[in-house]
């Protein structure tokens, strides 16, 4: 021992520094972004409306991302295991503007005063009414896509909703194709008034989404409101100057005057055939409503998700 303690002071003094242990000191750069807080208490978020909207906002802006996986990933699960692909995105509007087509020429029905050409008009009112159809059904779909992913991952809810308001722009946008061609088979030709058309489209999916959210709590918890949309939608198509010019006499004309959905149809299809607007105000009406009603419909599915997702989970 003492031989190899002479060895070691030959070469130097043994220094006490020797033993000490290295410090790494931790760079600016290197240090992790502080998580954010939340915090949890029995208050209503009603009594704070302005940071409830702060809220609301900041999770949409945050969901876009994950919205856009989502949809993604629901689009290639739709159209994987099917033959025809994407012609399922507008064949159940042409299927059902084919039956009146039919009709329309056996004489089994008279409609006149359509403006353009009956085939035509009929089929840009059945493709503009599945706008309005998928955009109800989209946000109980979109949900119960996500039921697996509620109960376990903490996440801004917001993005299911957009993941289905994806997919009923990307199923409008096929059927804006077909629409295309439509337009160039019965030589339709559109005015000025085309610069209607998006804010109509929008129009559509405002109104379809408001319903969809009113009707989501009890879609989520029973399954009679999902069925009881398949049944209504078809209904109030029929009540709908879909497939028939609007009217102002009779049973028909109030029942095209207080339904909703009427100006913003006839507007959106008045803007394709280039026909003079008769529902503009009416039109603007609904359409703010809407929006004012989609922006409660937001904060209400905000508010009531936690209590749905016990329910679910119970």
């Amino acid at each position: 021992m003492e031989t190899l303690l002479q060895k070691l002071t030959t070469h130097g003094e043994l220094r006490s520094e020797s033993s000490e242990v290295p410090r790494f000191e931790s760079r600016p750069s290197m240090a992790a972004a502080p998580l954010a807080v939340n915090v949890y208490t029995p208050e209503s978020p009603l009594r704070h409306p302005r940071e409830l909207l702060r809220a609301l906002l900041r999770d949409l802006l945050a969901a876009r991302e994950l919205a856009w996986r989502l949809f993604v990933r629901d689009l290639s699960a739709n159209y994987r295991q099917t033959y025809l692909g994407y012609i399922w995105a507008f064949l159940p509007p042409l299927l059902a503007s084919a039956t009146f087509i039919f009709l329309q020429s056996q004489g089994i029905t008279r409609i006149d005063r359509t403006g353009v050409p009956y085939a035509a008009f009929a089929m840009m009112g059945t493709l503009l009414w599945q706008v309005f159809a998928d955009a109800i059904q989209s946000p109980l779909a979109s949900i119960n896509a996500g039921r697996s992913m509620l109960a376990k991952i903490n996440f801004p809810r917001e993005a299911l909703l957009m993941s289905g308001l994806y997919m009923v722009l990307f199923n409008f946008l096929v059927r804006l194709m077909l629409l295309a061609v439509v337009m160039a088979v019965w030589k339709v030709v559109p005015s000025q008034g085309l610069l209607w058309f998006p804010l109509a489209i929008a129009g559509l999916l405002v109104c379809g989404l408001v319903m969809g959210l009113l009707l989501l709590p009890l879609g989520l918890l029973y399954k009679d409101a999902d069925r009881g949309i398949a049944i209504v939608i078809p209904f109030w198509m029929l009540l709908t100057p879909v497939v028939y010019p609007s009217r102002t006499e009779g049973l028909a004309g109030v029942l095209a005057t207080w339904n909703p959905v009427s100006p913003v149809l006839t507007t959106a299809r008045e803007a394709l055939s280039g026909l003079p607007f008769t529902g503009l105000e009416a039109f603007g009406l609904v359409s703010s409503a809407a929006l004012l009603l989609c922006v409660l419909g937001l904060i209400a599915f905000r508010l009531i998700m936690p209590i749905v997702i016990e329910r679910m989970g119970g």
